[in-house]
């Protein structure tokens, strides 16, 4: 087992990498900006390096000097969190020969499932439903329509390196094609260096599942249910919940099974998350997450696992501490994302926290690096927690939920709180009846004057 890990990230799942470290007595060692000394996960690290100025590109997102903080602290391995650099072959390319381990999948894995397209050239082989689409990459305008008018509109163009709904575009039919197509392309190219992309079916009506899965390295892994993620916006999960309210038992032991022979196959190591658009019994795959989900909460209420200390531990070279026959859901768990953002635009709120209490009481998880007096940063994502209850059935978790929210505090910047109070208000989320595309519409009624 190691003696010392070093997180490389910040926030609220910095504090989580700490939490089970220090749990199995493993030092930690945080890295962070100059804008995050006074961070929570540098207050709470064992030790810190401060490895640059405030943006993320020369401190979070440089490889040399997350590699120069494991020298001067003598860590063995790095845990990448989730972001950042957390699904960079190259990253892991480079830890590997400094002689460190990487606490997730292999670089090959990543680098596979970092592309849209071999990622669902490499599902298919394995027996993963997929998406009708366009058979690899598509070159010009007039090759995206030709494959429009033969598949049918609608159809959603897709940057072949994207993610987080960056360049991804909807044509609903002929005439929106070469608008939707150069705006895909030129998206892809603005954010992830790539302006290939590919084109798929676009279904009317799914939900969002996702199934947990989890391998050893060594030929074994399971699957731990799934988790729904379909209330979102502009592809942004907000709000997910674990089991899925409209997945059957067998459903989801016939497609947990496909996905965990799929990654048993290929020697998968770690945590990973296969995504899957989901109509009418049909599930469609559509990319897969090679680390830890900002969503994991909820799947370790219900099953009652550390995924963080799991993943330690295979990294280690430890066996897997269960097997599929001793995972048994408990429950419902809910999470709902707590961003410094303003409501109705969701626009970015940083600020000084003047206030800050966490709720409490049975069932309830509150993942935060807040504290009172403590400075939101402008540079990097505004997330700034995630509550998670975990109740008995459904209604009692959605319950929890409002009791919860009820008691949280932020004062001095504003919240999305209100946005799950009034969400929680609607029959259809009370229901589970929603769709990827319910809250969109939702909001766009809301918030119409």
């Amino acid at each position: 087992m190691f003696n010392k890990i070093l997180i490389a990230n910040r926030g609220e799942i910095a504090l989580r990498v700490i939490r089970a470290c220090r749990e199995m007595g493993i030092a930690s060692v945080a890295v962070h900006s100059t804008a995050d000394s006074d961070a929570m996960h540098v207050r709470m690290a064992d030790e810190s390096v401060c490895i640059g100025p405030p943006s993320a590109t020369d401190s979070y997102l440089s490889v040399p000097a997350i590699i120069a903080a494991c020298e001067i602290t003598g860590a063995q391995a790095i845990h990448p969190g989730y972001g950042f650099l957390s699904e960079n072959a190259s990253f892991v390319q480079v830890i590997e020969d400094h002689g460190l381990t990487f606490i997730g999948p292999t670089a090959e894995h990543i680098r596979i499932m970092g592309d849209k397209i071999s990622a669902k050239d490499s599902m298919k082989e394995l027996g993963v439903p997929c998406v009708p689409g366009s058979d690899g990459g598509v070159p010009t305008l007039e090759d995206a329509k030709r494959i429009g008018a033969e598949m049918g509109y609608p159809v959603i163009i897709k940057a072949t390196a994207g993610g987080g709904g960056r360049g991804m575009k909807v044509a609903q039919n002929a005439d929106e094609m070469e608008s939707a197509f150069l705006t895909a392309r030129a998206e892809g190219k603005a954010a992830f260096g790539n302006a290939e992309v590919y084109i798929e079916k676009y279904l009317t009506t799914p939900r969002h599942i996702e199934i947990q899965v989890f391998g050893d390295g060594k030929g074994q892994a399971v699957h731990l249910g799934e988790r729904d993620c379909s209330l979102q916006r502009r592809h942004q999960k907000v709000f997910e919940e674990a089991p899925g309210p409209a997945i059957s038992a067998d459903e989801r032991a016939r497609i947990g099974k496909i996905c965990a022979d799929a990654v048993a196959k290929i020697d998968y190591i770690g945590a990973g998350t296969i995504e899957f658009l989901y109509e009418k019994g049909a599930f469609y795959f559509i990319e897969m997450n090679t680390r830890l989900q900002v969503e994991h909460p909820v799947t370790e209420a219900i099953f009652g696992v550390d995924l963080v200390r799991e993943q330690i531990r295979v990294a280690a070279g430890l066996p897997m501490s269960f097997g599929q026959d001793d995972l048994t859901i408990n429950g419902h768990a809910i999470e709902v994302r707590i961003n410094a953002e303003r409501l109705p635009n969701f626009a970015p709120c940083p600020g000084t926290v003047s206030q800050y209490h966490a709720p409490g009481g049975l069932g309830v998880r509150m993942d935060s690096a807040l504290y009172t007096g403590y400075a939101i940063p402008p540079y990097y994502d505004s997330l700034i927690g995630k509550l998670i209850v975990h109740g008995r059935d459904r209604p009692e978790a959605l319950a929890r939920l409002s009791r919860a929210l009820g008691e949280l505090i932020v004062d001095g910047v504003d919240t999305t709180v209100p946005l799950f109070d009034a969400l929680l208000c609607e029959a259809d989320v009370q229901q589970g009846a929603y769709t990827i595309h319910w809250l969109e519409k939702w909001l766009d009624k809301t918030f119409a004057s």
